[in-house]
């Protein structure tokens, strides 16, 4: 199952710059663990969003709670279980298993 991590800022910027490294170290944590597929901020820099892969809602909970951006209580969080059941020719199968390739016409 997928799941989009959104967060919403409710911290100035400074403070989430701070503590940024450390955020950062945890998306690394679980790139490498293969959890996540891609990341990054929102334009204008209000939030941000992780595309997550998992087992159950109950991994991901567990991988949220241990944000340094939540464990801090900068951000409000949602996450959104999504079964994507098309996909683009381009995007791998291996991303999306159970997904058809959509066809143009």
């Amino acid at each position: 199952m997928l799941y989009l991590i959104l967060f919403t800022y409710t911290a100035p910027l400074e403070a989430l710059d701070r503590v940024l490294p450390a955020h950062r170290a945890h998306l690394d944590a679980h790139y490498a663990s293969g959890h996540f597929v891609m990341s990054g901020p929102f334009y204008p820099r209000e939030g941000g969003g992780i595309l997550a892969r998992a087992d159950s809602r109950e991994a991901i909970d567990a991988i949220v709670a241990r944000d340094p951006f939540v464990i801090e209580n900068l951000v409000r969080v949602q996450v959104i279980a999504w079964g994507p059941n098309r996909r683009s020719a381009d995007v791998p199968q291996a991303w999306l298993p159970d997904a058809h390739v959509a066809v143009a016409t």
